[in-house]
């Protein structure tokens, strides 16, 4: 038998891919970041899924860090006019924030999923 899982049968990969990370073969996504209401595939409900600004986070965390060191470098370097800095620029934010925002938003839905993430609790005292 072989239990050889490869990364893509994994809920990450499924996520990356924008795929249902239950079973892989239904799509996440209906739109550009809007999810479907439930997989076509396994019929799992995706309205657990609240990935909230998490993606928005990280991309402009990311691809800031990215734009910012770069227009740095070729300040130092070149010293260009500043209309040449917005035409090298404003294509790369456009680039580093539209493209990996679908997809990191698929994978921290996958990752409440196989984790189970769900909304807090509180418990009285005398609750366990």
């Amino acid at each position: 038998m072989n239990d050889h899982v490869t990364p893509t049968e994994l809920p990450i990969g499924r996520g990356l891919r924008g795929r249902c990370p239950a079973c892989g073969k239904g799509r996440l996504f209906q739109g550009f970041l809007t999810l479907c209401p439930r997989c076509e595939s396994c019929e799992l409900d995706f309205s657990f899924a609240d990935a909230g600004d998490g993606p928005a986070v990280f991309v402009i965390l990311i691809g800031g860090a990215i734009v910012v060191f770069a227009a740095l470098i070729t300040e130092v370097a070149y010293q260009p006019p500043y209309w040449l800095h917005a035409m090298l620029w404003l294509p790369l934010i456009l680039l580093v924030t539209l493209t990996p925002l679908r997809p990191i938003k698929g994978l921290l839905i996958a990752l409440q999923y196989h984790h189970k993430a769900a909304e807090g609790r509180l418990q009285r005292r005398g609750d366990v």
